[in-house]
């Protein structure tokens, strides 16, 4: 990741609030680390308190608060969001998925709340930090916001969802001078894509249709955010950027 970091000013965020949904691995995890490497207190937020304890406990993430939220009670993000005093940018990256399961109603609906309805609750309870700062909202779509995947009905839904989500909040928030975008990610070697990376010949596939022949890594999508975030991207709102290695514009 510090190549990435090494293309902006180091204190690019400095004196800046951050918050992160979904924060504790992964993508989530990558991002925040993006942002307390460019000096903004970063607060990154997840459901599993043991995992919360372990970065607590890395000293590589000592720049990162860690706090346990539920992102589908809003009562919660209610009192939680207006503690941090100040916000500059929220982070909108938790997000779960359920193959196979979302055709039953109740995981369907739970994919939907912790995807796409959490970015809602977390935008309207940051809104007013984010009016004083004049920050940004950075949302998190998919690859499969414009492609389908047969076992995953509800995650596609929802992370489509967030593409129009963070149009209508764009046009919402924008009088206000706060931006929102969203990124789209592909295929990035995760946790969440492991039973295909890990079997060669599905992680083969995959690169054949990307541009550039690779799976892409979590800290890949880094830099996209450090950038939607910063002053370089003042008139860029409401638009959501992928960051896919060209594989939705590829073909087999």
């Amino acid at each position: 990741m510090q190549g990435i970091l090494d293309t902006f000013r180091k204190d690019l965020y400095a004196g800046q609030t951050v918050l992160v949904s979904g924060a504790t691995s992964g993508i989530g995890l990558a991002i925040a680390q993006g942002f307390a490497g460019m000096g903004a207190q970063v607060v990154a937020t997840g459901t599993s308190q043991g995992k919360i304890d372990r970065a607590r406990k890395d000293p590589a993430l000592s720049g990162i608060r860690f706090e346990k939220l539920d992102v589908r009670d809003r009562s919660a993000i209610d009192a939680f969001v207006p503690s941090l005093g100040s916000l500059s940018v929220l982070v909108n990256a938790a997000g779960i998925v359920k193959p196979d399961e979302e055709f039953n109603e109740e995981a369907y609906l739970e994919v939907i709340d912790v995807n796409m309805n959490s970015a809602m609750r977390l935008a309207m309870a940051s809104y007013p930090l984010l009016k004083a700062s004049k920050g940004a909202i950075i949302n998190t779509a998919s690859m499969l916001s414009y492609l389908a995947d047969d076992r995953v009905p509800a995650y596609c839904a929802s992370k489509t969802g967030i593409v129009g989500l963070t149009r209508a909040l764009a046009h919402k928030f924008g009088p206000d001078g706060i931006r929102v975008n969203a990124i789209a990610p592909g295929y990035h070697k995760t946790s969440m894509t492991e039973d295909i990376w890990s079997v060669p010949e599905l992680a083969g596939k995959i690169e054949h249709r990307t541009a550039l022949k690779r799976w892409g890594s979590v800290d890949d999508l880094v830099g996209t955010c450090l950038f939607l975030a910063s002053p370089a991207a003042l008139y860029v709102t409401g638009t959501t950027l992928p960051v896919d290695g060209g594989y939705v514009n590829g073909g087999w």
